[in-house]
C-alpha cells in the first residue's frame, strides 16, 4: 500500500474511496476540461457574424483562452501543493462552470472572450489530477492510472471536435457552451463525492511576486507566438513581445532563485531528470499538435483541389476520434512498459511511434481511411509520451511538489502546441496554391507540416535519450519504475 493510504489509516479517518473510482472520476474531469477546449472549433469561423466584430477581434476567444491557461496551470499547481490538491481541482472544475455560463449567456465579443479565458482557468484539472493519484492510489496501481488521466487529454480533443459539429449542425451556438457547463458541474458534484483530499502539503506563503512575473513573462511569450503571423514576425508589437518574455522571464528566474519560498523551485526544476524530460515535452507538443492542424483542414478542402477529400466538419471530427480511443485502449500499455524498463524507454518508444505515424501520413493523404490509419498511429504514439512523461517527472520530485512539478511539465507541453501552430501558420500561408479566386494551402504545404510533426517528434526521442536512467526506489535489485513516487519522497526525508 502507498504511504498515503498508511497516513490515512494512522490518523483514523474514513476509508478512501475505491482507487477505480477515483481514477474514473479525475479522468472524466480532464476528457470535460480537453471538450472544452475544442467546442468553440466549429464556430470560430463565423464568430464575426455572430458577436458582431472582426475576425481579428474575435480570434481572442481562442487568445484568451490559451494565455489563461498558460498562466492558471502552474498557479494551480503549486496552490494546490500548499493548501490542497482536492480544493484546488474543485475551483478549477468551478471556472470551467462559471465561464460556460457567461460564454453561453453572451451576444457580444467581451463577454464571451470574459466566458473563454475563465474556461481556460480549468487547465491544471489534469495536473492536478495526477498529483492526487501520487498522494492515493497504492504504487502497484499508480504507472497505469497516471497514463489513463495523461491520455484523458487526447480523448476529449479527439472526441470534442465530431461533438462540438454535431452540437453546432443541429442547435443554437449557445448550446456548445452549455453543454460543456453541464459536464462541468457533473464532474464537480463527482469530485466532492469521490474523491478524497490529500494531507500531503507544503505550507507556507504563496508567491504572489514570482507568480505575477511568470504570468507577465508568458502572456508576452504565448502572445508574440499566437498572434505573430497576423501583426507581422518582423513588426515592432511582436519583436518587443518575445524581447519583453526574455528579460522577464529572466528576472524572474533570478527572483525565484533567491526567494525562500518560490513559486517554482528552479533548483527541484533544474535536476537532470526534470529538466530534460520538460525540454522532450516541447518537442513531442509540437509533433502532437501538427496532426489536429492538418488533417481536419485536408479532409475538408474541396476534392476538386486534387489533395482534399471533400468531407464536413463532423466527418473530419469522426476521422480523428479514433485517435483518442486508441490513447485510452494504449495506456495500461504504456503503463507496462514503463514498469519493466522504465518511463525514459517509454518515451522514446512513444516519440518513434509518432514520428513514424507522420512519416505514414506523408505518404498516404488519398483515402479517408488513410487519415485514420495515420493518426490512430500519432495517437498511440501520444498515448506512450503522456503517460511516461508526469512519471518522471514524480519519480524526481518530493511529494510535496508534485503539483507544481506536473503542472510545469502540462506547460512545456502548452508552449509546443503553441510553437506548432505558429509555425504550421507560416509554412501554411507561404506554401498556396491558386483554386478559382481562393488562395489555399498546397499540397505540398501540407507535407511539410506533417514531416516537421515527425522531426519535433524524433528530436523529442534524441532528447529523451539524455534523461539519466532512474535509481532503484527500494534496493539495489528494484527496477525505479515499480514505484515512480518513493525515491524522492525517501530522499527528502533524510535531507
Amino acid at each position: 500500500m502507498s504511504d498515503a493510504l498508511d497516513r490515512s489509516a494512522a490518523a483514523g479517518t474514513s476509508p478512501p474511496p475505491h482507487p477505480t473510482a477515483v481514477v474514473a472520476v479525475l479522468a472524466f474531469g480532464g476528457i470535460v476540461v480537453s471538450l472544452m477546449q475544442t467546442l468553440v472549433i466549429p464556430i470560430v469561423g463565423q464568430l464575426p457574424q455572430l458577436l458582431d466584430a472582426s475576425a481579428s477581434d474575435t480570434a481572442w476567444a481562442v487568445t484568451a483562452t490559451l494565455l489563461a491557461a498558460a498562466v492558471a496551470t502552474p498557479v494551480m499547481g503549486r496552490l494546490g501543493d500548499m493548501y490542497g490538491k482536492r480544493r484546488m481541482l474543485l475551483l478549477s472544475m468551478a471556472m470551467l462552470v462559471i465561464g460556460s455560463v457567461v460564454a453561453g449567456l453572451s451576444d457580444s465579443l467581451v463577454p464571451m472572450i470574459v466566458g473563454r479565458a475563465l474556461q481556460g482557468l480549468s487547465s491544471g484539472v489534469i495536473p492536478l489530477g495526477i498529483s492526487i493519484l501520487r498522494d492515493e492510489l497504492p504504487a502497484e496501481r499508480l504507472g497505469s492510472a497516471t497514463a489513463m488521466i495523461s491520455a484523458s487529454l487526447g480523448v476529449g480533443g479527439a472526441l470534442g471536435l465530431p461533438t462540438a459539429a454535431l452540437i453546432a449542425d443541429n442547435f443554437d451556438w449557445h448550446a456548445l457552451f452549455w453543454t460543456s457547463a453541464a459536464l462541468g458541474v457533473v464532474a464537480l458534484v463527482l469530485v466532492l463525492l469521490l474523491v478524497p483530499e490529500s494531507k500531503v502539503r507544503t505550507g507556507g506563503r504563496f508567491d504572489l511576486t514570482g507568480a505575477a512575473g511568470m504570468a507577465a513573462g508568458l502572456i508576452c511569450l504565448l502572445l508574440a507566438i499566437s498572434k505573430g503571423a497576423d501583426w507581422g514576425w518582423s513588426s515592432g508589437t511582436t519583436l518587443g513581445l518575445f524581447a519583453a518574455a526574455v528579460v522577464i522571464l529572466l528576472a524572474w528566474g533570478f527572483f525565484e532563485l533567491r526567494v525562500d519560498q518560490p513559486l517554482v523551485d528552479l533548483r527541484t526544476t533544474a535536476r537532470p531528470q526534470v529538466l530534460v524530460t520538460n525540454l522532450a515535452s516541447v518537442a513531442i507538443g509540437f509533433g502532437m499538435f501538427s496532426m489536429s492542424l492538418v488533417i481536419p483542414q485536408l479532409l475538408q478542402l474541396p476534392e476538386r483541389t486534387g489533395y482534399g477529400l471533400g468531407q464536413s466538419l463532423l466527418a473530419a471530427g469522426l476521422v480523428m476520434a479514433p485517435s483518442g480511443l486508441v490513447m485510452m485502449a494504449l495506456a495500461p500499455v504504456s503503463a507496462l512498459v514503463s514498469r519493466a524498463k522504465g518511463p525514459k524507454v517509454t518515451l522514446m518508444i512513444g516519440a518513434l511511434i509518432v514520428a513514424a505515424g507522420y512519416g505514414l501520413n506523408v505518404a498516404l493523404m488519398d483515402q479517408v481511411w488513410h487519415f485514420v490509419l495515420a493518426s490512430c498511429v500519432i495517437g498511440a504514439g501520444i498515448g506512450f509520451t503522456y503517460g511516461a512523461m508526469p512519471a518522471l517527472i514524480m519519480g524526481a520530485v518530493p511529494a510535496s511538489e508534485t503539483g507544481a512539478a506536473n503542472s510545469l511539465n502540462t506547460l512545456m507541453r502548452s508552449i509546443g502546441t503553441s510553437f506548432a501552430s505558429a509555425v504550421a501558420g507560416v509554412v501554411l500561408a507561404q506554401m498556396t496554391t491558386r483554386f478559382g479566386s481562393h488562395v489555399l494551402p498546397s499540397e505540398d504545404g501540407f507535407r511539410t507540416v506533417l514531416a516537421l510533426g515527425a522531426g519535433a517528434a524524433l528530436v523529442g526521442f534524441a532528447i529523451a535519450a539524455f534523461i539519466p536512467r532512474q535509481r532503484p526506489a527500494g534496493g539495489a535489485d528494484a527496477p525505479a519504475a515499480v514505484d515512480p513516487a518513493r525515491a524522492p519522497e525517501a530522499s527528502g526525508a533524510q535531507a
